[in-house]
């Protein structure tokens, strides 16, 4: 497509989004959980058209010769669309950001001030390769009350094409204008720069969700604010003082429950206080299970089979079934080397010793910092969050999982009875 073809694709939709925010601004919390209820039936009603659509997608995916990570991430299956109906149902459930009064006081002279919660206004979602992300993010925008213009994958195109006809469904059984949420229309890669630069009058905000270059170009191009994070390079640093057997198993647990999400553990450091009872069997499980290590000399002794890393691998996400690992002494050199290697993303410390935790989480800054547990529960739906449109590292505005309350902003009501100022 040339640049007027996509221009003018493109511009109705952004018209479209504008009219319909502030009539979303202004719905009902009932209106809008009557939408993300008869969203959710409809996913489920049109299971097998959205399954028959990723089908269609895998196919086309494999023939382009995707990674096995990018082919899980794209997968869909029975289960993982009643997920998705239930994430819908879980974020109407949830409460209703909107009107909210974050703060109020009153001021000598009478007027009462409040902080409230409004919608940012449209946001623009970019993303890869995952169509579930076209059903979280449509139902977070919505419960919002932020008009969605949602840019899904080319690998994933059909399936989010049937997934939005059923938020589709939800918006049109509440009344709401069907522009509430919008899906373009077009695997075309201008499309993506036209949203970044060429939509300043009407996308207030860009999220942006997927793999590093994405990010980098999103971070790059974009004429509006962004929120999101450029890679997960999530450390697991198991302490001196930590439980062997619960360390062995959050390690398996944070590298390998799935090796393609931005919260899997990407670095293992381990305390040489305990490297006599503690590395061999972490190396081992990770190296039984089929994963890569690629360690320095230390873990390298542990068993052949490591590879040496190099120092690429200390910064690498590698989203595969790979990982780097190393000795340090003690938890004040792996916070530093954190702060050295890390993205800010998600960090977890294994340990008993309650003064070497709280250390860590104070002084590691990252979005989301652990104490004896996973790496794998930076997610928006495990904070109770309903469902999340990505995580951010920023520290403006939204940071860590962000969720219906991130998405929104405030302004300020001031109500006075005449008052004038001297």
């Amino acid at each position: 497509m040339t640049v007027r073809d996509i221009a003018a694709l493109m511009a109705p939709i952004g018209r479209a989004a504008v009219d319909a925010a502030p009539i979303l601004a202004l719905a009902t919390t009932g209106q809008k959980n009557a939408a993300l209820a008869a969203a959710a039936t409809a996913l489920r009603a049109q299971a097998p058209k959205i399954l028959a659509a990723n089908e269609r997608d895998m196919k086309a995916g494999e023939s382009a010769g995707l990674s096995g990570a990018m082919l899980d991430r794209l997968r869909l299956d029975a289960a993982r669309v009643e997920s998705m109906a239930a994430g819908v149902e879980q974020v109407a459930a949830l409460p209703d950001p909107v009107g909210t009064v974050i703060a109020g006081w009153e001021r000598p002279n009478g007027l009462r001030i409040q902080r409230v919660r409004v919608p940012l206004g449209v946001i623009g979602i970019i993303y890869e390769s995952r169509p579930n992300v076209t059903c979280d993010a449509g139902a977070l925008c919505l419960k919002s009350g932020n008009a969605a213009i949602l840019r899904g994958g080319s690998e994933s195109h059909r399936s989010s094409t049937a997934i939005h006809a059923c938020l589709v469904e939800g918006l049109r059984a509440a009344g709401l204008p069907e522009a509430c949420i919008q899906l373009v229309p077009t695997t075309d890669r201008a499309a993506v720069g036209y949203m970044l630069a060429g939509m300043t009058d009407s996308i207030d905000v860009i999220v942006p969700r997927g793999g590093k270059s994405l990010v980098a170009r999103v971070q790059q191009e974009a004429r509006v604010p962004v929120i999101g994070h450029l890679e997960g390079n999530c450390h697991v640093y198991v302490d001196r003082a930590a439980d062997l057997n619960m360390a062995r198993a959050i390690v398996r647990n944070a590298k390998l429950r799935r090796t393609g999400i931005c919260g899997a553990a990407e670095t293992l450091l381990v305390d040489e206080g305990c490297v006599a009872t503690h590395l061999t069997p972490i190396v081992r499980d990770l190296l039984d299970a089929g994963c890569e290590v690629r360690g320095d000399a230390a873990v390298q002794g542990v068993d052949p089979r490591v590879r040496p890393a190099s120092e690429e691998d200390w910064y690498t996400e590698y989203l595969d079934v790979v990982i780097s690992a190393k000795v340090v002494s003690g938890v004040d050199a792996a916070i530093a080397d954190i702060a050295k290697y890390g993205s800010a993303y998600t960090e977890s410390i294994v340990t008993e010793d309650a003064a070497a935790a709280e250390r860590f989480l104070a002084r590691v800054d990252s979005a989301i910092v652990l104490h004896n547990a996973s790496t794998q529960f930076a997610d928006g739906g495990e904070f109770g969050m309903g469902a999340e449109i990505g995580i951010s590292t920023d520290r403006f505005h939204a940071r860590g999982p962000v969720g219906v309350e991130q998405l929104t902003s405030y302004k300020y009501v001031v109500r006075g009875a005449g008052q004038v100022r001297p």
